[in-house]
């Protein structure tokens, strides 16, 4: 089978590898759409993302579609589209049970942050467990599948706004917003990537009015076509000062962060989403206290994809946000793509457009 390797820095190719055979409580897929993802781009980029780095080659690639191939249970028929879920989870903590992927000792598809590196579903079958797929609703194309994975860290981080206050940020009722409604809610996505298109998407759907910052022209037109109400070009236009009970940053650059912090109204909330670099960056986060904000990291998510399935199924506009789509043999071309962020939204790499 045709599979994508990434053996260091500035290196991939396409090699020929085994067709896996699933053991017990495994499934075996036909892999259809793989989307090319922030950490994918910086493994090929510099070898690594955040502190994990690549030390054998690895697959990359745990955004994707398919098929099943085979179930050795004779649960899932050959042919059912599914999704998967690609974590696996580690060791429950204590006081931690709703949060598994914040557990140690779990993995990820595609992630150099084990080893043996866990590797990714860039090839054309992939093994994973049982309870890692996800059926397909009968309206949910297999294209648009590939966009549950970054979706569900889109939601993830807006779940996590909402249980810390977004939504009712200004008052001083003291009460939590848990069910994630977002209805009135004055947000700033900051960074109009994949992730930050997404993330403005389910904020709209969960009724929130939302705008969207970038420093490119490509990013805000797509936002705009996604339902931001306001744009703002990040260095040319000023961001107005305390406007935004919540604000989703998005690109991880640490001017960025500056500007999230001072975009925040008092008592808001900021949810970091876009990765950060591992290492000292100069932020201000002076008015994080004047403002008394409360600021959240947020770390892949726990069940949220099933969300994530739902919405795509429902919302078909959100397909919008796949803007380019190569085949495994153009992969080289395909990561070049991704990484000019004006040019490009999500990329897909297509390893079979149809089930044979």
């Amino acid at each position: 089978m045709r599979t994508v390797v990434i053996p260091g820095a500035q290196q991939i190719e396409v090699v020929d590898r085994e067709i896996p055979t699933p053991g017990s409580g495994e499934v075996l897929l036909r892999v259809a759409h793989v989307g090319v993802c922030g950490s994918d781009l910086n493994y090929y980029a510099r070898g690594a993302t955040g502190e994990y780095t690549i030390r054998e080659p690895l697959t990359p690639g745990h955004e994707l579609s398919g098929w099943v191939e085979s179930d050795p249970s004779g649960e899932l028929a050959p042919g059912t589209p599914v999704t998967v879920h690609p974590a696996r989870f580690g060791q429950e903590l204590a006081g931690l049970a709703d949060a598994p992927h914040l557990w140690p000792g779990g993995s990820y598809l595609g992630s150099a942050a084990t080893w043996p590196h866990t590797q990714g579903a860039m090839a054309e079958y992939l093994v994973v467990e049982r309870p890692m797929v996800r059926v397909l609703p009968g309206d949910l194309p297999i294209r648009r599948a590939a966009l549950a994975e970054p979706l569900a860290v889109a939601l993830h981080g807006l779940t996590l706004a909402a249980r810390h206050g977004a939504g009712t940020a200004g008052s001083d009722n003291g009460s939590d917003n848990t069910d994630g409604d977002l209805a009135g809610v004055r947000v700033l996505v900051s960074g109009a990537g994949p992730i930050g298109l997404l993330a403005l998407a389910a904020a709209v759907a969960r009724g929130a009015e939302v705008s969207a910052s970038d420093v490119l022209a490509g990013p805000l037109a797509r936002a705009g076509e996604l339902g931001a109400g306001a744009t703002y070009r990040a260095g040319e236009e000023e961001i107005p000062a305390g406007a935004f009970d919540l604000v989703l940053e998005c690109s991880g650059a640490a001017p960025a962060v500056t500007t999230a912090v001072a975009a925040a109204a008092r008592r808001g909330v900021v949810v970091q989403l876009g990765m950060l670099a591992n290492e000292p960056r100069p932020v201000n986060l002076a008015p994080m206290l004047a403002k008394e904000l409360v600021m959240l990291g947020t770390f892949r998510f726990a069940g949220e994809i099933d969300e994530a399935v739902t919405m795509l199924a429902a919302h078909p506009e959100l397909e919008a946000v796949i803007t380019h789509e190569f085949g495994v043999d153009e992969v080289a071309e395909a990561f070049a793509v991704a990484r000019d962020g004006d040019r490009s939204g999500k990329v897909l790499v297509t390893l079979a457009s149809e089930r044979d």
